[in-house]
């Protein structure tokens, strides 16, 4: 998989993580603890890192799917801990590996559910509810399937429909836990243009943990490398994204290809490192 260098513009009104101690009960140590990080506006950033080191409980914690024992996390200028339930779902769009909706919705009535949060007590769907549907149709490629009900779709046809959803709740925050988790290669290479579309056309901060590496490198502006509930080295892709990153993280030997004339970057993974 090859990519080019990202020149993409950074703004300020970014995500702040700050410190933050995240637990579960049934663990003695906390998955996160003091962990800080900033992450840029208006990009697409990547979270990378083996099974199982903080990346989905990071994502919920943005999300506010999780407490925070200790730290906080600020959403440009807000805390998120001060904002309302209503001002997040406003501000937030979420999707995580497992997404449950009951299959005789159509895929229409799936999307609509995105613009409930935007309505007053009774009010009823207004003329900019339906468009902000159907531009997240048309978007994702989905129109030609608003009637038809979920239980019909494929499991990659099914994930472009939840982006679809997030798209129509109009968000400038989006969070994606491995979204192409299960998916085939064409599949993956669809939703992951869907969402950089999201980014570079709308404007979206995106952030988003991806298995595959080489997946990573061809859609991230900023990389985020982690590893026991750390992060170990963030940035640009090119300063991240090295044969001593991959030693480190995972564990493996492999080989980073930088073509300078085309700016592009590939990963070569070699072997298992020997301890």
């Amino acid at each position: 998989m090859i990519t080019k260098m990202s020149t993409k513009r950074i703004e300020n009104n970014g995500i702040s993580v700050r410190e933050i101690v995240v637990s579960y009960p049934s663990r003695p140590q906390p998955v996160l603890e003091n962990l800080s990080l900033e992450i840029p506006a208006g990009c697409m950033n990547v979270l990378i890192g083996p099974n199982g080191c903080g990346k989905s409980t990071l994502l919920k914690a943005l999300a506010r799917q999780l407490r925070l024992a200790s730290g906080s996390i600020w959403i440009g200028d807000q805390n998120l801990d001060e904002m309302s339930t209503v001002e997040r779902s406003r501000k937030i769009g979420i999707l995580f590996q497992e997404n449950f909706a009951p299959n005789d919705l159509t895929v229409e009535e799936l999307v609509f559910y995105s613009r409930y949060t935007r309505l007053k007590l009774f009010e009823s769907l207004r003329e900019e509810d339906c468009a902000a549907v159907e531009n997240a149709l048309r978007m994702t490629n989905t129109l030609d399937w608003r009637n038809r009900p979920i239980r019909e779709l494929s499991s990659g046809q099914r994930q472009l429909v939840w982006i679809a959803l997030l798209i129509a709740q109009e968000t400038e925050y989006l969070f994606l836990d491995e979204p192409t988790t299960y998916l085939d290669m064409p599949n993956q290479l669809e939703i992951l243009d869907c969402i950089r579309r999201l980014n570079a056309e709308l404007g979206k901060t995106v952030v988003i943990s991806i298995h595959d590496i080489n997946m990573a490198a061809l859609y991230a502006d900023y990389l985020f490398a982690m590893r026991d509930g750390k992060i170990c080295s963030s940035g640009k892709l090119r300063d991240v994204l090295t044969p001593q990153l991959l030693r480190d993280v995972f564990d493996v030997e492999a080989k980073i290809h930088y073509d300078e004339q085309n700016g592009t970057i590939f990963c070569l993974p070699c072997r298992k490192r020997r301890k």
